[in-house]
């Protein structure tokens, strides 16, 4: 791949520096989620944005590469991106009053992925790797843990168990859940809710800044709801589990508008 861009990151963000070896970026969405979420973003893409993707992507859907952000992890080149895939905020502050991660967060790494999209004069291949960065990082937005809070790495160190199994709070939220409900993520997809166009509209409006806002809130209600040795299960699940579907639709929902705009 042509590194060129990574090249500029420091110079265009002013953000990234390569992660500390005793760093290790947070989990998020699972496979299926992040899958979930790209089959629900294909069905609300226009004919041409469909077009444009497959040249990029050579014929991959948006579910295939939607794991390309974790995949790559384990990869030394692209260390760097490992603070795109959350952002980390005090309880009830808006991102915007934040104090901003110097390395980069999910938001300014969507917006440099987006940057490189609309440049004309980027290569295929560059685009192609932004693209499947930003279909992960736009799924990754909308799990709750992913707009958490530093001090308990988003969740990670909130000890619980899920069905008497050791676990922690993020994992719960990223795959435990959705795992333990048995659907495929092309099975959750065919079974996002039905939602009118207003309601449609209402989900795409506002910037990414604001969907981020939107989690981070939704992340001090989960917050709430657990605390430290808890054994969490079906019960858990049954509260629980319909807000992560609307996640997942909205996180889809709104990365498709993203794609629009763009082709």
């Amino acid at each position: 791949m042509k590194l060129r861009y990574i090249a500029l990151l420091s110079l265009a963000l002013l953000i990234i520096t390569p992660i500390q070896a005793n760093e290790k970026p947070a989990p998020e969405w699972g496979p299926t989620g992040h899958r979930t979420v790209g089959k629900i973003a294909d069905t609300y893409l226009k004919g041409s944005t469909k077009r444009a993707i497959k040249k990029l992507l050579k014929r991959h859907s948006l579910s295939f590469v939607s794991t390309y952000g974790d995949e790559i992890k384990s990869d030394d080149r692209y260390r760097e991106f490992g603070t795109w895939h959350y952002v980390n905020m005090e309880a009830n502050q808006s991102y915007q009053d934040s104090e901003k991660n110097p390395k980069g967060d999910a938001v300014t790494g969507a917006e440099y992925c987006i940057q490189v999209l609309k440049d004309k004069n980027a290569s295929d291949e560059d685009k192609a790797f932004y693209l499947k960065l930003l279909i992960h990082i736009i799924g990754d937005i909308h799990q709750p843990m992913h707009a958490g809070l530093a001090e308990d790495k988003g969740g990670n160190d909130i000890k619980v168990k899920w069905m008497g199994k050791s676990t922690n709070l993020h994992r719960v939220w990223d795959s435990d859940m959705i795992n333990g409900f048995d659907m495929s993520y092309t099975e959750l997809a065919a079974n996002a809710d039905a939602l009118s166009k207003e309601q449609i509209k209402g989900i795409e409006a506002g910037t990414i800044t604001d969907w981020v806002n939107e989690t981070h809130a939704l992340a001090n209600t989960v917050y709430k709801d657990v605390k430290t040795g808890d054994n969490l299960g079906y019960k858990y699940a049954y509260n629980n589990l319909t807000i992560a579907r609307s996640q997942l639709q909205k996180g889809g929902i709104r990365l498709a508008k993203l794609l629009n705009d763009i082709f």
